[in-house]
């Protein structure tokens, strides 16, 4: 199926349930322990307040949500050099839909926000399978400053 087929939009309450369904499964495929993804899954799960809190965005292919974005704007003090960004909150493509380009289609967009916000840039804290793609679009580890504070795997893109 070629890319040109995706729809970027705004997720909406009526979304949820899909939305949902589709990070149980990315989920479920990390390389993590069983347990540790039952007992953190219902953390990474969004709903009504969510989506008046954080921007919101799915991919769709043939009428289907394959994709999610998140994302919201981030205190100054988490990135360097005090810049200014938004924080990529969770980045899920359906299993089935993974290596088509969906999750590019979809940081793309959240990099558009970046920009049209006149932000300095973007933050993601990766699961750590998720870093060798964040690394291809360009993002930057960034040094880990406190162990006990800072989350191990972030980082950050100048827009």
């Amino acid at each position: 199926m070629s890319t040109t087929d995706i729809t970027i939009r705004p997720a909406s309450q009526q979304d949820l349930v899909t939305i949902n369904q589709l990070i149980t499964t990315a989920v479920m495929t990390w390389d993590l322990p069983e347990r540790v993804k039952r007992l953190s899954l219902p953390s990474y799960f969004y709903n009504d307040v969510d989506l008046k809190h954080f921007e919101i965005i799915v991919a769709v292919q043939n009428k289907i949500i394959v994709g999610v974005a998140a994302c919201e704007e981030v205190n100054p003090a988490e990135l360097p050099g005090n810049k200014t960004g938004l924080l990529l909150h969770g980045l899920y493509i359906d299993p089935d839909s993974q290596k088509q380009s969906i999750g590019t289609h979809l940081l793309k967009e959240i990099e558009k926000r970046t920009s049209d916000k006149g932000l300095d840039g973007l933050l993601v804290k990766a699961q750590k399978d998720a870093i060798p793609f964040f690394i291809k679009q360009g993002m930057q580890p960034l040094k880990t400053n406190n162990p006990a504070k800072d989350f191990e795997n972030r980082l950050w893109k100048k827009i």
